[in-house]
């Protein structure tokens, strides 16, 4: 009984995450459609950072895989609850998302670092999130959660 509460906690834990995730990538997506600045407290970093080349992959914006990302997480932790099979599979894929997130994060916050010499707060905050849901999703597949 126990490891299915912590299992329950860790996923709502998970689902307040990428929420926070996800108010991140709406504002950054919205900077990009409207092509405005991004406001950074009267720093010229987030400006930097978001007008890289590095903000886009094949011409997308990375933002909007960020807010596609979050919005696939929070719907796969919703699904858990669902059926059998999003039962077994979510957290799964979950992980699998979080591992991929996490490892570009690491890329990312490389390049601000070392090539573009800008910290975007907002990258941060995002990156934080994806490594919390990651070592989250950890626990859920691997620990004794989900008995």
């Amino acid at each position: 009984m126990k490891n299915r509460s912590l299992n329950s906690i860790l996923r709502l834990v998970s689902i307040g995450l990428a929420a926070i995730g996800l108010v991140d990538t709406i504002y950054l997506s919205y900077v990009k459609i409207a092509h405005s600045e991004v406001y950074c407290g009267g720093s010229r970093a987030c400006d930097t950072v978001n007008s890289s080349s590095y903000s886009e992959i094949a011409g997308i914006p990375i933002a909007y895989l960020g807010l596609a990302v979050n919005i696939a997480i929070i719907l796969l932790l919703y699904m858990e609850t669902r059926g059998d099979f999003w039962k077994q599979y979510s957290p799964l894929i979950v992980f699998g998302m979080t591992l991929a997130g996490t490892l570009y994060s690491i890329y990312l916050t490389y390049i601000e670092i070392a090539v573009l010499r800008a910290i975007c707060p907002y990258c941060v905050v995002n990156a934080v999130v994806m490594l919390l849901l990651f070592v989250i999703s950890l626990i859920r597949l691997f620990g004794d959660t989900r008995s």
